[in-house]
């Protein structure tokens, strides 16, 4: 064929041979241009499947994008049929992806932005590659993607993986529907894309196998290894884009090349942001290089004696805050997710208790699961120091995590590796990474937290696993979600009755289903109060266990003493638990201690800044209770800014309207509280104390009934109905709820000492006798 002339085209030799045909590069004597001519071995197909061929390659034919090979004409010469293509000098993208070199990760972003790009216009057009794969893809002299063979593919890819003709680099590269022969769509060239970029990033293929059989089963049966375990620097947000575009099945997968190009592009943004700060840096310590070189032997000699005497750190590094973002889970089974919720929480709470470092808590950081946000704007919203990225992959009795460090302003990759365990030592993960997180932003421990970090137990797999699942339906704070956990932690402690955590979740599950109105407090608090003991008894070092024993001591006990003992055990053992900060910082407002109350929970803030109960109770009760209501405004409406629909923030607000006698606006925030929380019997008492205060007796009254109504299936709190009767100025009825609610043990009743809801009772002899005798007698254990 070498020198042969075929209409007007003339071959110059020959450039390779595949499935299809043989590729010949030639010029087209007419057009005075080089072209590849593509000779097509359609001998083996049948009329109507050359005639399908023929009208997709004039599809093909039409696309003109400039990471798309051109097709000039399709010609047809006897029996011989060859599309005329473009010349394109380079190299194919397998030859770059080779095992003996890597790509660099932003030539692999931008390679994988234009295969993207020209997916997207021939998608756009209607037209399906259907056979994506690095040797399909040419990589130009100039750095530029061009994609080849469209309007071939559907011969090819139509057909089974067994059927003659197919290669084993085809295979690796065919989605879950091609490999079962069923129909397929533009999600095809995405699953491909996906493999190809995996490819460039990691320079292994996501499916192996050394038989054609053994892919197939790879690809429908088996989960790829996270990039970022195979390569160090892999940037978790790409890990996602591949992931995701590889999900097995099609309605998990992208469901359009747009939605990649609009991760990649920002994916893209923040390498080149990286890129460009390094630069800078590089370039403002050149500028003055000439003075560098007669100050800097001066200068170092100083420094190196400052270093000598001083001992000076390096704080170029220095790390202080971060959160732990969402674990990815691998599997994309949303079955998993409770395990891969799991592990996120279980880090946090390891960092958490190291006191040099900030940790923000899980409320916070779970507003970022699946977001797109970058993490420039995540640091940002936090304001810390770097990020920790994840993901989770469990199989059968082994898990595996792969957990990266990243600096913040600017992003720069810092530390990256992955663990495999048992599902039985699955608590030492969580202490191998935070050893390996302290060790790389030199932290400092104090010999307590080292030997902390250093003491885990092996735990029963199953018991763990019921555990994460109690905790997962915990943290729904639904009354449904709670009576859920409360099933699981007991088959976690039916499993392994020395694991202290499930004892820990069913101690707060009891007592948020009493605070709920769902059980009274006869019925939550022993058996709040004995899983919280048992939790103590079997690990004393648990902070956890504290605040929830804690919490006990206020609401069933009113031991304010003893719980400000156990608040503080519990800050000593982990000073990064938000939640106890939080709940220390309650109890010291309803003492009256104020000040140290609104550093506690501007504490609990700092640890976290979105949690929406957080913000609402820094406004009530701790600035409420210390008569600081502008500030406690203000707390509340900077809640509702986060979440205008927080059904909690508008009941607060409406209770502090009432207080500082704004009925119509109490009423207004207590109605669009009761709206919000499919009317919760606590809306619908303070929002019969808001008509109360207003002068609405009547609306009161039938609100009040409402309540009464209800007492059969819910638990009425006495005090809530003291507060009413006092709004109402029947003070004999209010005091008379008000030892009922001594009597039945009514948690509430620990509010009395500065709520100011209650202020109408104070002038009466009989709130100091009142007072006195729970100070003297309390609840006592």
């Amino acid at each position: 064929m070498i020198g042969k002339t075929i209409l007007h085209y003339k071959i110059l030799e020959k450039l390779g041979e595949g499935g299809m045909g043989v590729v010949y590069k030639a010029e087209d004597t007419k057009l005075e241009r080089t072209v590849a001519l593509k000779f097509l071995s359609l001998t083996s197909i049948g009329d109507e499947e050359k005639k399908r061929f023929k009208r997709e390659a004039k599809a093909a034919a039409s696309l003109n994008h400039p990471n798309i090979a051109t097709i000039y004409a399709i010609e047809e010469v006897e029996d011989d049929t060859f599309i005329v293509m473009e010349y394109i000098k380079g190299k194919e993208l397998k030859e770059l992806t080779t095992d003996d070199r890597e790509l660099s990760i932003e030539d692999a972003t931008n390679y994988a932005t234009q295969i993207a790009e020209g997916l997207k216009a021939a998608h756009k057009k209607g037209v399906t590659h259907r056979d994506i794969k690095s040797s399909n893809i040419m990589i130009t002299d100039e750095n530029q993607v061009k994609i080849m063979d469209f309007g071939l593919a559907k011969v090819r890819g139509g057909a089974q993986l067994t059927k003659s003709g197919m290669t084993m680099g085809t295979a690796a590269y065919m989605s879950p529907e091609q490999a079962q022969g069923i129909a397929v769509d533009h999600r095809t060239d995405i699953w491909a894309f996906a493999v190809v970029f995996y490819e460039m990033l990691t320079g292994e293929q996501p499916f192996k196998g050394d038989y054609e059989q053994a892919v197939t089963y790879s690809i429908m049966n088996e989960d790829p290894e996270p990039p970022t375990a195979l390569r160090t620097g892999v940037p978790m947000e790409l890990e996602r884009i591949v992931l995701k575009a590889l999900a097995k099945k099609t309605s998990e997968r992208y469901q359009n090349v747009q939605d990649v190009l609009v991760d990649l592009k920002r994916a893209k943004r923040r390498l080149e942001s990286e890129k460009t700060s390094v630069t800078k840096s590089v370039a403002k310590s050149q500028k003055g290089r000439n003075f560098a070189i007669y100050a800097g032997i001066v200068v170092l000699i100083l420094l190196l004696v400052f270093a000598v005497f001083y001992q000076l750190p390096d704080r170029s590094e220095k790390i202080e805050s971060l959160p732990v973002l969402p674990f990815i889970n691998i599997a994309r089974d949303t079955e998993q997710e409770y395990f891969v919720d799991g592990m996120t929480v279980a880090l946090i709470t390891e960092l958490s208790k190291i006191k040099a470092l900030r940790t923000i808590s899980r409320t916070s950081v779970m507003q970022y699961k699946n977001t797109r946000k970058s993490l420039n704007e995540i640091a940002d919203e936090l304001g810390v120091d770097a990020i920790i990225e994840g993901s989770v992959l469990r199989s059968n009795d082994r898990v595996r995590i792969t957990v990266q460090l990243v600096k913040a302003n600017p992003e720069r990759h810092l530390w990256a590796e992955a663990y495999d365990r048992e599902l039985r030592d699955i608590l030492e993960i969580s202490s191998d990474v935070t050893r390996s997180i302290v060790r790389e932003i030199k932290a400092t421990l104090t010999p307590q937290e080292e030997s902390r970090l250093t003491d885990t137990r092996s735990v029963n797999p199953a018991a763990h696993e019921a555990y994460l699942r109690g905790h997962y339906h915990w943290n729904k704070r639904t009354i449904e979600g709670l009576q859920t956990s409360v099933r699981h932690f007991e088959k976690a402690i039916e499993l392994d009755p020395e694991y202290a955590l499930p004892y820990v979740g069913l101690s707060e599950a009891y007592h948020f289903l009493h605070i709920y109105g769902t059980l009274s407090p006869s019925e939550a608090f022993p058996k709040a109060m004995a899983a919280a003991e048992k939790a103590l008894a079997r690990d004393e070092r648990l902070a956890e266990a504290h605040t929830a024993y804690a919490a006990l001591l206020v609401s069933y006990h009113l031991d304010w003493e003893g719980a400000e003992k156990a608040y503080r055990r519990a800050i000593e053992l982990n000073p990064g638990h938000a939640r106890t900060h939080h709940l220390f910082a309650i109890m010291l407002s309803e003492k009256g201690e104020f000040d140290e109350a609104v550093a506690e929970i501007q504490r609990a803030k700092a640890l976290d800044p979105l949690s929406l109960i957080i913000n609402t109770n820094l406004g009530f009760p701790v600035y409420a209770f210390a008569r600081r209501y502008q500030d406690a405004f203000d707390a509340l409406y900077s809640t509702l800014e986060l979440n205008p629909d927080y059904w909690l923030a508008h009941h607060w607000l409406g209770v502090l309207y009432a207080v500082t006698g704004e009925s119509e606006k109490s009423i207004t925030h207590m109605e669009r509280a009761g709206e919000l929380s499919s009317n919760f019997s606590l809306t619908i008492g303070m929002l019969a104390y808001a008509h109360a205060c207003a002068g609405h007796s009547t609306r009161a009254r039938e609100l009040l009934l409402q309540l009464q109504a209800r007492s059969g299936d819910e638990y009425i709190f006495p005090y809530e109905l003291a507060l009413i009767h006092a709004a109402f100025g029947d003070m004999d009825k209010a005091f008379a709820l008000l030892e009922d609610a001594f009597q039945q043990k009514d948690g509430w009743l620990r509010f009395m000492n500065s709520d100011p809801r209650i202020d109408p009772l104070r002038g009466d002899s009989r709130f100091n006798k009142m007072l006195t005798k729970i100070s003297k007698t309390a609840f006592k254990p």
